[in-house]
């Protein structure tokens, strides 16, 4: 009895001392958002799969939950922001980019399955599935809110991306985001007090100096999802716009 009580004594001596220099875990990067963040695709790349690769990965880590073909409220309905969430913890980061897809009338149809209200009211439209289910589906602004506050009450700090630019150009510029999704993304960071890198922007003043024939060489199959070369330089323009914002932490992460 002696010798059971001395090793469960050890024991628990050996597991006090464990947790006392046990190293805690380092924060992680979660990455939500479409194919033009992260895409499986061997020709098209998102930007989400270069990014790791300016971090200081020794001390933090870059979990890519994008997904090809969402919107915000595909990206909610499909619980893939639940499983997000639920691995949040205090120290990790959130970088949301959303846009691309949220543009068709919302409907339970394929076209407008993934579509949302425009603009960030707080308007809303109810919606009925052949099997009677009901949905209210929100505004763009509604959604990025939801993420920005749930990230917020697991400690976890978000920070808000306009969407990539695409290979369109008109007069020799290129066409920009800033009357629609970007301009929503920007108020509603604002709105939350929360940072919001303008990657739309940052990516097309790039885009308007190379010209459309230098441009068309990062767009291989159509004029959203970018190779290889063209995700790495979104991946730049993020990073950029993180260095330019002082007051992001996430900064202290970076490679020197």
């Amino acid at each position: 009895m002696k010798k059971i009580l001395k090793l469960a004594i050890c024991a628990f001596v050996v597991l006090v001392i464990a947790q006392a220099f046990r190293q805690p875990s380092k924060p992680v990067i979660y990455l939500i958002g479409d194919s033009t963040v992260h895409n499986n695709d061997k020709v098209q790349w998102g930007w989400g799969s270069i990014l790791g690769s300016f971090f200081d990965e020794n001390r933090i880590s870059v979990n890519n939950q994008a997904m090809a073909g969402r919107s915000t409220r595909t990206f909610i309905k499909e619980n893939r922001w639940h499983t997000v969430d639920s691995m949040l913890k205090p120290g990790d980061y959130v970088l949301m980019q959303f846009g691309h897809n949220e543009g068709s009338k919302p409907d339970t149809n394929k076209a407008g399955y993934r579509g949302v209200l425009r603009g960030t009211g707080n308007e809303t439209v109810e919606l009925t599935w052949k099997d009677g289910v009901k949905e209210t589906v929100h505004t763009y602004g509604w959604y990025l809110r939801k993420f920005i506050r749930e990230t917020k009450a697991k400690g976890a700090t978000p920070i808000v991306l306009s969407m990539i630019p695409r290979n369109q150009f008109k007069d020799g510029k290129v066409l920009r985001a800033d009357s629609s999704y970007g301009k929503w993304a920007k108020e509603v960071a604002q709105q939350e007090n929360v940072a919001f890198v303008n990657l739309n922007s940052i990516s097309a003043d790039k885009y308007d100096k190379w010209g459309a024939d230098s441009v068309k060489k990062f767009f291989p199959g159509d004029h959203t999802h970018t190779n290889k070369a063209g995700a790495t330089v979104n991946a730049q323009s993020v990073v950029e716009g993180i260095k330019a914002n002082k007051s992001i932490t996430l900064n202290k992460y970076l490679k020197k």
